[in-house]
């Protein structure tokens, strides 16, 4: 049996077609289906041997991901009997870590997926899941926040009691952050504190003497939750926003310009929503707007009743079914992939070329926002 990656891609396709005929063994590392929190829609009753066989492989994500135990591989489960290998039909890679330039070494078919705000480089990979609204035909909007959070979970019932939520809430506001490098984050964690102690339960500007063990259970005490991004750009929504949305936190969000088009911006408080443009103006408004909340229970409880998300649905860049019908149609769809063209560019070495002009324009634009920044 060949190994080549379109070989096994073929006989994959003319198994799904014709069921009766045995199915190619797979490797060792075939997942299994493991009985743990979210899932990402494992479908656990339908029998491994009966789904079309494919192999997966990753790189360049950061240290915690598991490669046999993931989003992709859970949800790809329900359809496929998965193995991760090291000599994939299909590679799934991201821009993270001493990893993220390895996808080079393979010529299967090539899917890159970023939770950071890192654009997709069409001349070195075929598919692309991004959190950017782009229309490219082969791209798919895919935000960062499912891997943390279930959206199902953010849809809330009707009976919805606002005065029982708000009743639990013990503490002001929540701040749980690591990373030092956001300026608009530090300065409106600042402003905000002058007004009322702002709990911090993280490694930055921690006020409690010691980093909280549960996340989740701290922000499900307190009123409001400081959710900025690490940076602002239109698309960009990590589970900064849906975590403190999970324990009935309201949100004191800036980062996504668009955030509006998934959450409804009713149920929290959005810097993109204040009137000022500059970044000071801004985060002075924005702390009057929290002031204003805090002090008027009826728009606390009122906040607390709103839909999370917009028209109370999840949306359909982070559907599990709207998301695997799109790995579906990758799998399914012959494509020559991007590493065996052998075009001039290419055997150039021209293809290295914009992951370098990218890498040196996103530096260059971080520290020209924090020169900028007029705080």
């Amino acid at each position: 049996m060949s190994a080549r990656c379109g070989d096994l891609r073929w006989r994959a396709t003319r198994l799904r077609n014709f069921p009766s005929l045995i199915y190619l063994p797979l490797r060792t590392e075939q997942l299994q289906s493991r009985a743990c929190g979210y899932h990402a829609g494992v479908n656990a009753t339908d029998p491994a041997g009966q789904r079309p066989p494919i192999r997966l492989g990753f790189t360049g994500f950061w240290d915690t991901f598991d490669p046999r135990d993931n989003y992709f591989t859970r949800l790809l489960s329900r359809r496929y009997a998965v193995a991760v290998c090291d000599r994939p039909d299909f590679l799934i890679h991201s821009c993270i870590g001493k990893g993220r330039h390895d996808h080079r070494r393979h010529d299967c078919v090539r899917i890159f997926y970023t939770g950071e705000n890192v654009p997709p480089d069409w001349l070195s990979t075929d598919w692309a899941f991004t959190f950017e609204h782009d229309p490219h035909p082969r791209h798919f909007r895919l935000p960062h926040w499912p891997f943390y959070v279930d959206p199902a979970k953010l849809v809330k019932p009707a009976d919805v009691d606002p005065e029982r939520l708000l009743a639990a809430k013990t503490r002001f506001c929540g701040f749980v952050v690591s990373n030092r490098l956001c300026n608009v984050r530090n300065e409106f964690f600042r402003r905000l504190s002058r007004y009322k102690p702002v709990d911090s339960g993280g490694k930055l500007m921690n006020t409690l003497g010691h980093r909280v063990a549960d996340k989740q259970a701290f922000l499900s005490e307190c009123r409001f939750t400081i959710a900025f991004e690490n940076e602002s750009h239109p698309g960009y929504t990590t589970e900064k926003i849906a975590e403190p949305m999970l324990v009935n936190s309201i949100p004191i969000y800036w980062g996504d310009p668009l955030i509006g088009r998934d959450f409804d911006t009713r149920s929290f408080l959005s810097a993109h929503d204040c009137g000022s443009r500059r970044t000071s103006a801004l985060l002075d408004e924005l702390v009057e707007r929290v002031v204003e909340v805090d002090r008027n229970p009826d728009l606390l409880q009122a906040m607390l009743a709103r839909p999370w998300l917009r028209n109370n649905r999840v949306p359909r860049c982070v559907d599990p079914d709207a998301v695997l019908d799109r790995l579906t149609q990758i799998i399914e769809t012959p494509i020559d992939p991007v590493a065996r063209r052998r075009d001039a560019a290419r055997l150039a070495g021209l293809d290295r070329v914009p992951d370098a002009v990218g890498s040196i324009r996103r530096r260059l634009l971080r520290k020209y926002r924090q020169w900028t920044c007029d705080l």
